[in-house]
């Protein structure tokens, strides 16, 4: 079996490091950190720019490196508009337009939003979410076909649930199933290799009319998002 590059395991040592150590606590320098790993500056920078990249430090300049805030795990029983939660982080919430168009809509699809006329279509949007320009998620959303103003909203710096309460929709209810899987193609767009495992959220929304109205598998790179389950304890038989 093939050992993880040098950089990947100085990479999981820190994290460990971190998972103790508070917000606002300074790292030693990057010439420190090198010098107790016993490795180059630049296989440590690689280190760092990882957990950079995956929001647990912050490197101020002229001050240093330091732990960041944890982004709070969202209740799975909540659903807030991506850029509200991202801001309750104090970060900066954004979205990369990949896709928006009318298209055929698969089976899963029909059945979700309840479609069945002869070769339903949908509006699909596919986004990267990101805080502070970091990936957080790859967004695959679709909505009945008669919601084409859908795509005349600013997809990239505006919030998809507001232009829905803006067509006089209010999304109310709604189900997930949460699994994990694969990054596969999404891996580039995520910055995580192909094999990353992430987090993947399948959920249905309908309005205040109980109609269906949205679709939505959401795909989380698990170390940079988290959701947290309430569950009862069922007695046992």
């Amino acid at each position: 079996m093939l050992k993880a590059p040098l950089y990947v395991r100085i990479e999981r040592e820190l994290r460990t490091r971190l998972a103790g150590a508070r917000p606002g606590d300074a790292l030693p320098a990057e010439a420190v950190l090198a010098e107790e790993f016993g490795v180059a500056r630049m296989t440590m920078r690689a280190a760092l720019n990882a957990l950079e990249a995956d929001g647990l430090i912050e490197r101020i300049q002229g001050r240093g490196t330091f732990v960041r805030q944890r982004p709070a795990p969202r209740a799975a029983g909540t659903l807030m508009s991506f850029q509200d939660q991202v801001r309750s982080w104090g970060r900066t919430p954004s979205s990369r337009l990949i896709e928006a168009e009318v298209r055929a809509a698969s089976g899963e699809e029909a059945e979700a939003l309840g479609l069945t006329a002869p070769a339903p279509r949908v509006v699909s949007i596919v986004r990267v979410r990101l805080a502070d320009g970091t990936p957080l998620a790859v967004e695959y959303a679709c909505f009945p076909a008669h919601l084409t103003a859908l795509l005349d909203a600013d997809l990239e710096g505006g919030s998809l649930h507001r232009a829905l309460h803006g067509l006089g929709l209010r999304p109310t209810l709604g189900s997930s199933t949460l699994t994990a899987q694969p990054a596969g193609p999404d891996g580039g767009r995520l910055q995580v290799p192909e094999a990353e495992p992430l987090l993947v959220e399948t959920r249905r929304i309908v309005d205040q009319q109980a109609a269906p109205l949205e679709y939505t598998i959401s795909r989380y790179v698990g170390s940079r998002y988290a959701l947290r389950v309430t569950f009862d304890v069922q007695a046992p038989a």
